[in-house]
């Protein structure tokens, strides 16, 4: 599928990681457009991850073109990933780290504060509604180490959301989470598929998806194998076939 005004947009793409004898990524061409869901789904050491961090600009790429929110991947990596919010899968922090959760979700604002001004007004507040989307307005004082898995993962989401992303890269999010905060993130990321955001999402969790409509892309050996839209209550079923019979376009 391409999108008519992709904000993603990969062509013919090859990345290999240092040292690999051969790529990770095979001929990729892949767009999104702004205000798209999708969910990519494969088996382990498809390369979905690896995806992720190509769009991001965090892989060389040997050949092809991508461009990301009008930059270069290749050139203007810089620009990419202030523009787009990468949410790792299963990060976790030592008990000891010095910040608290507040600091931690400012960090998210450095691209745009730059390294000699001091965070301003307005970046505050980007922290205060980041906070409050997410829930955790009264954890903004404790130490992001004494915190649960689920409360450091949405800590490190409310991060990506501080600065103001035009897509969201999410690799595992729901990994840490219980139903209950499973649910309230997939209805924050329906509003902000629905505000223009384009979401790309690595996930094993096809019970709860955000209520809008879901483009699923099945990835087999580093290729995309499978590209197209259905109901999210069919997500599940339709990457489970895919995956027992690998097709490349």
């Amino acid at each position: 599928m391409t999108p008519s005004d992709p904000i993603i947009r990969l062509e013919n793409v090859y990345t290999a990681y240092e040292g690999a004898d051969r790529p990770t990524l095979t001929d990729i061409s892949f767009s999104v457009g702004r205000g798209e869901f999708v969910v990519v789904g494969g088996p382990n050491g498809a390369g979905k991850t690896t995806l992720l961090e190509t769009i991001n600009g965090m892989l060389p790429i040997t050949h092809g073109t991508a461009t990301v929110c009008g930059h270069d991947v290749r050139g203007d990596g810089v620009q990419v990933r202030c523009r787009v919010g990468y949410l790792l899968q299963n990060f976790a922090f030592d008990p000891l780290t010095p910040f608290t959760v507040e600091e931690v979700v400012l960090m998210g604002r450095f691209g745009m504060i730059g390294l000699i001004r001091k965070p301003r007004k307005e970046d505050h507040e980007a922290v205060e509604k980041a906070l409050h989307l997410l829930g955790i307005g009264d954890l903004a004082k404790r130490p992001i180490g004494k915190l649960s898995g689920g409360q450091q993962q949405k800590v490190l989401l409310a991060q990506n959301l501080a600065r103001d992303p035009q897509v969201l890269l999410l690799d595992e999010p729901f990994s840490n989470l219980d139903m209950f905060a499973r649910e309230s993130i997939n209805k924050l990321l329906s509003r902000l598929v629905a505000s223009g955001i384009a979401v790309v999402i690595v996930s094993h969790a096809f019970d709860d998806l955000p209520d809008c409509r879901v483009r699923v892309v099945v990835m087999h050996d580093g290729r995309i194998s499978l590209d197209r839209e259905c109901l999210p209550a069919d997500v599940g079923q339709v990457i489970r076939h895919a995956g027992s019979a690998p097709c490349y376009a």
